[in-house]
C-alpha cells in the first residue's frame, strides 16, 4: 500500500538552485540601477546589465511557469 502511494505522489518541481536564481536576478536589477543613477554612465556596463537582466528575468519567468504547470 505504501508503495503504491509512493508510486503515484509526484516529485517536488521547486529545487533550490531556483533561489540562487531569484537572488542574482535582484542582484544585477540593483547593479543596473545603481548604473543608471550614477553621474557618470558606462554604456557598456549598463547593455551587459540590461542584457543579463533580460536573460535572467526569461529564465524566472520559465521556472516560475514551470512550478506553476
Amino acid at each position: 500500500m505504501l508503495l503504491a502511494e509512493a508510486a503515484t505522489a509526484t516529485a517536488s518541481r521547486f529545487h533550490t538552485f531556483d533561489v540562487f536564481m531569484i537572488l542574482f536576478t535582484v542582484l544585477i536589477a540593483t547593479g543596473v540601477i545603481r548604473l543608471l543613477r550614477a553621474p557618470q554612465k558606462n554604456k557598456f556596463a549598463i547593455a551587459f546589465g540590461v542584457v543579463s537582466l533580460l536573460v535572467f528575468l526569461i529564465s524566472d519567468y520559465a521556472m516560475v511557469k514551470y512550478w506553476l504547470s
